[in-house]
């Protein structure tokens, strides 16, 4: 488990956190990154960001005031890859489903 700590990067944190779990985390690693909320939109965002990078976001919490915590566990790409296949799959069959329920 490493500890990043990323406020002194404000509102521009979200590569070079990917780039830490990316590069200095290693594959079933978890990492703790601490970062200034400023506007609250950071927290989704940064939540979005792991879902986009395919690596597991384990937790999220308010740390003080003023700065926000996230837990990333860095995952393999076989894993990240088939994580997105069922994704893309039950995005496909929501679509269906929702293109059979108008076309009644």
């Amino acid at each position: 488990m490493k500890r990043y700590d990323l406020r002194h990067l404000k509102d521009d944190f979200y590569g070079r956190m990917g780039e830490l779990i990316e590069s200095d985390l290693r594959v079933g690693e978890v990492g703790i990154f601490l970062f200034e909320v400023g506007d609250f939109s950071h927290i989704q965002k940064s939540a979005d960001y792991i879902k986009e990078l395919g690596h597991e976001l384990m937790n999220s919490l308010k740390f003080n005031e003023v700065d926000w915590t996230i837990v990333v566990k860095r995952l393999d790409r076989a894993t990240i890859e088939k994580r997105r296949e069922e994704a893309n799959r039950a995005e496909e069959e929501t679509s269906t489903k929702t293109e059979t329920k108008k076309a009644k």
